[in-house]
């Protein structure tokens, strides 16, 4: 039975909660959608200048930023284009394979993400509103939800290193331009890189030890 339906979810707390968290999506969606009229820039575009702004630089490709948007490659390029004539962002090859084109934030891009960053405060004020308590309650409740809707593919989940389970920190102190470790590229990650989000970020304790 539809949660949709008012008597069906007036019977299950389930279906209130889930009611619930689809209201929160629509109003990030309107907060999404009024921040970018500001400036001119579509809701993908906002995503688009988030995500260079804060993804790994091993995903800022055209592949990468279509994973984020859940978008084709066609309709990412267009993301692209658009962003690319307001000169927020460029374009440029990809070292190890120039068949993969990377794209980058200008330094007009990443003033314009300066300004959009802030388009969540009225919801996370709401979320600070609350005691500390059920804060705590709240995170860890969404944790499982989300983990949920990504085992069933439909978001991917985009984290810091230092939770995940493939991270190995301080594992190279010969080398302290990149002094940690992937363990899922097999590859040594300098400081900076640990803090921005992966989306190959596998939570510690869904992998068996």
């Amino acid at each position: 039975m539809s949660p949709f339906n008012p008597r069906v979810r007036s019977e299950r707390l389930s279906g209130q909660i889930a009611i619930a968290l689809y209201r929160i999506a629509q109003a990030i969606q309107i907060m999404v959608r009024r921040a970018g009229q500001v400036y001119g820039l579509s809701p993908a575009q906002v995503q688009a200048l988030l995500f260079l702004a804060y993804a790994r630089p091993g995903v800022r490709t055209i592949g990468g930023l279509a994973q984020r948007l859940q978008a084709t490659l066609a309709t990412t390029s267009e993301v692209v284009d658009a962003l690319e004539r307001k000169a927020l962002i460029a374009r440029e090859p990809w070292p190890e394979d120039h068949r993969v084109i990377g794209v980058r934030l200008t330094a007009a891009g990443r003033r314009r993400v300066t300004d959009l960053e802030h388009l969540l405060d009225d919801l996370e004020a709401a979320i600070a509103e609350l005691p500390e308590t059920d804060q705590q309650s709240l995170h860890r409740a969404l944790q499982r939800i989300v983990r949920r809707m990504a085992t069933a593919g439909h978001v991917v989940v985009y984290e810091m290193c230092w939770g995940c389970a493939f991270f190995r920190p301080n594992v190279h102190p010969e080398n302290p331009a990149a002094p940690h470790h992937c363990a899922f590229m097999d590859a040594p990650l300098p400081d900076a890189d640990t803090y921005t989000e992966c989306p190959d970020f596998t939570p510690r304790e869904e992998v068996p030890t």
